[in-house]
């Protein structure tokens, strides 16, 4: 018995101890890297969401803007499926729109906001919005997080800082 080779019980806890430190300070960074990731998507298809628009406009709407993002996929494909279907990289999106009268032009806004705001799970720390005027708004707050932009909110936010 006294020669029996292996790792002692101490050995093996300090080995088990090491790769929790580890694992405790990757796995943060991991998360964040994920939200980040999730916020660039969510940019990212909000310029899709205006050029859709502005190309609906001009080719389908004779001037007036879709009012639901699925109007938008569908049967002429301005979106991706994925988008049309109102989430895509753990953000939700909303699109609105209001046609036009004599006196004013028409207009639309889009808006994405993360599935989840708090906790571990958060998908996003950020809505953003975008308008019109093709202007990427962004919103931090975190009581307004899971709140939808509408068309005079999106117009009125501040634009994001890139």
């Amino acid at each position: 018995m006294k020669n029996q080779k292996g790792f002692s019980l101490i050995e093996l806890l300090i080995v088990v101890v090491i790769i929790g430190i580890i694992a405790a300070i990757a796995i943060p960074n991991l998360l964040a890297a994920r939200r980040s990731a999730n916020e660039g998507s969510a940019v990212s298809s909000l310029r899709t969401i205006h050029g859709a628009q502005m190309t609906y406009a001009s080719t389908y709407g004779s001037g007036s803007y879709a009012a639901a993002i699925g109007t938008l996929g569908g049967t002429i494909n301005l979106v991706d499926s994925v988008l049309a279907g109102g989430t895509k990289s753990g953000y939700n999106f909303a699109v609105g729109a209001t046609a036009a009268t004599t006196t004013v032009p028409a207009v639309f806004f889009g808006s994405a906001n993360p599935t989840t705001a708090t906790g571990v799970t958060a998908t996003g720390a950020r809505r953003f919005a975008v308008a019109t005027d093709g202007v990427l708004k962004a919103d931090a707050t975190a009581g307004s997080l899971t709140t939808v932009y509408t068309q005079a909110t999106a117009e009125a936010a501040s634009p994001m800082g890139n």
